[in-house]
């Protein structure tokens, strides 16, 4: 027996229909326009984005987030870079309005070569990256090229290392270039441009040594190389000039903090002196330079046994009794007497009759220095 089917049968429920809500288009909009174009206006498509998402119940609130950070990061660096370029170009124009009857031929730096005099702005030669506006020797100059290099290509050394070579090669520059530096006038100081940091990442390698004078009213070049100088004077002042530069290189540090550098620097005032040894005993036999000769030899000698005993120090103090009896057995008075035999400038610059405690007037027997 079958059982008859009720009269009806329950009608499902109807079926909704789910539909995603929209993705706003503020939100992508904010995105695309803070990261490619204008980041200022990504902020406010940001906001309207996440007011409308609120309102409507729209898609894309993280979007909107996204965009609006990157919008305000964005805007952020756009108004620090043009700050920056703006105000480089700023003083950069300043200075050339400030400055625009500078006399000389505006130069790049890569067109100085040694031997060049030029001026820059307010003779100031501690700018940076100054303007240079090349001149002829002959008239009033800020500077005078002793130098004209480059740097090798790789990565930048860093500002103190860069710094302790440039000054360093511009050094062995200058006295190649002017040997006699007896004979440069009190207010000749050294001076470079090199790279910075910033300047070096951009293909910048040169560096341009110089003697500036901008201190006084400068004319004529100060140029006295070897090529300008008798055989055995040049010689001589090669010697001397190396001999200067080891006496000067006192490390930096303390002495109770860099003992095994200070010894480091006593075998190279040692090893500068034997070579001025060893030129002096050559000529020794010279009727004309015999008896400066000997008596700046025997001063050699003495202050070498003192660098050779300080080179082997053990502490401090023993160090600094051989340093003192090294510096107080050179005479200023003999090297002077011996500068006047080869015909050199006599006249005692004012850092060596400080650094002696000596007397920095004398005079200029022979003198070979520059029209100033």
């Amino acid at each position: 027996m079958s059982i008859p089917p009720p009269p009806y049968w329950p009608a499902p429920p109807p079926q909704q229909a789910y539909r995603e809500p929209a993705l706003n288009g503020f939100a992508l909009a904010s995105l695309l326009v803070g990261l490619l174009c204008l980041p200022p206006l990504g902020i406010v498509f940001g906001i309207v984005a996440l007011v409308q998402i609120a309102r409507k119940g729209e898609r894309g609130r993280a979007l909107a987030i996204t965009g609006l950070a990157v919008s305000l990061a964005m805007t952020a660096a756009v108004v620090l870079v043009t700050d920056r370029v703006a105000g480089h170009l700023f003083d950069r124009l300043d200075t050339l309005q400030q400055f625009e009857h500078v006399e000389g031929e505006l130069t790049g730096i890569d067109d100085m070569r040694a031997g060049d005099c030029f001026n820059v702005p307010g003779g100031d030669l501690l700018e940076e990256s100054p303007l240079i506006y090349r001149i002829a020797c002959t008239e009033m100059h800020d500077g005078e090229v002793t130098s004209s290099t480059r740097f090798g290509n790789d990565a930048f050394p860093g500002g103190s290392e860069l710094k302790k070579t440039a000054a360093e090669a511009c050094w062995k520059a200058q006295d190649a270039y002017a040997m006699d530096t007896w004979a440069l006038p009190s207010y000749a100081e050294m001076f470079y441009f090199a790279p910075s940091r910033e300047s070096w990442s951009g293909g910048d390698r040169r560096l341009l040594c110089v003697i500036g004078t901008a201190e006084e009213e400068h004319r004529g070049s100060l140029r006295k190389d070897a090529g300008m100088l008798k055989p055995d004077q040049a010689a001589f002042l090669r010697v001397m000039n190396e001999a200067d530069l080891a006496l000067g290189g006192v490390p930096e540090e303390d002495i109770d903090e860099a003992l095994p550098q200070y010894r480091e620097w006593a075998r190279e005032a040692d090893r500068a002196l034997a070579a001025e040894a060893g030129l002096l005993d050559g000529v020794k036999e010279r009727p004309e330079l015999a008896g400066p000769v000997r008596a700046q030899l025997k001063e050699v000698e003495a202050a070498r046994a003192q660098w050779q005993r300080a080179a082997k120090a053990t502490k401090p103090a023993e160090f600094q009794d051989a340093w003192d009896s090294a510096s107080g057995a050179l005479s200023v008075n003999t090297e002077k007497a011996l500068r006047g035999a080869y015909g050199l400038s006599t006249t005692v610059p004012d850092w060596l009759a400080e650094r002696s405690g000596g007397d920095s007037d004398g005079d200029s027997d022979g003198s070979s220095s520059a029209a100033v």
